[in-house]
């Protein structure tokens, strides 16, 4: 007599994958949702830094702040000694992800630029230390990405940073924390920089012979604004 087998159940069907981290992103920003961006702006007189946080709200203004070195109260060695530990002490603080610090300028006082050019360096060696991406922006760079003039002023730059972090709206004014606002230029900088090439766009370039005169965002601000830029 045969015996009836029972039915075999059907293959459970394998499960989802889970989804990557650019699929959890929100559209148009990768996987570069929920980091902290450090932009620092060395110098021998002021080192200025700020942070910002990118969530899905959008940009948050962490910390900002001056490393002050003053101009003849260390000598060079000692300010580089005191912009390393600062640095070092505010990545332990903030643990943030990647580091932007902007490039030292060509000018004809060469020893201005060596010394710059070491401040920079040691604020790349605290970086290092803690295996943080380090990118390197020229002012002009920097400027261009945030008002839409690489020649903008200081205060230009300000204004601008102050329309895009409404935190900054109350400091706006205060001329002694430029260095600072120049730290948060260069976070921002970044911020814009790698959002886009995340996104799969291509950084804007003025393109000679195009016959299309590009928006200038710092014209469109000021004619918002003319209270503010007056």
């Amino acid at each position: 007599m045969k015996v009836p087998t029972a039915a075999l159940p059907a293959p459970a069907a394998p499960a989802p994958a889970a989804p990557s981290p650019q699929a959890q992103a929100p559209q148009g920003q990768g996987p570069l949702v929920d980091r902290i961006i450090m932009g620092v702006d060395p110098g021998t007189i002021n080192t200025g830094y700020g942070l910002l946080h990118l969530t899905g709200g959008g940009l948050r203004l962490l910390a900002w702040g001056v490393v002050q070195l003053g101009r003849t109260e260390l000598d060079h060695p000692k300010k580089l000694h005191r912009v390393f530990h600062r640095i070092l002490a505010l990545i332990d603080e903030h643990k943030p992800d990647e580091l932007a610090v902007e490039a030292p300028f060509y000018g004809a006082n060469v020893q201005s630029m060596l010394k710059l050019g070491r401040a920079q360096g040691v604020v790349m060696a605290a970086a290092m230390l803690r295996s943080l991406p380090i990118a390197e922006y020229a002012p002009t760079r920097i400027k261009q990405s945030v008002t839409g003039r690489g020649r903008a002023s200081k205060e230009q730059v300000a204004a601008m940073l102050a329309h895009t972090l409404p935190e900054l709206r109350t400091h706006a004014d205060q001329p002694t924390l430029h260095d600072a606002s120049d730290a948060l230029s260069v976070a921002l900088c970044h911020y814009y920089q790698t959002s886009r090439e995340a996104a799969g766009r291509p950084v804007p370039r003025s393109a000679p012979g195009s016959g299309r005169k590009k928006q200038d965002p710092w014209a469109a601000f000021a004619a918002q604004n003319p209270a503010r830029v007056g």
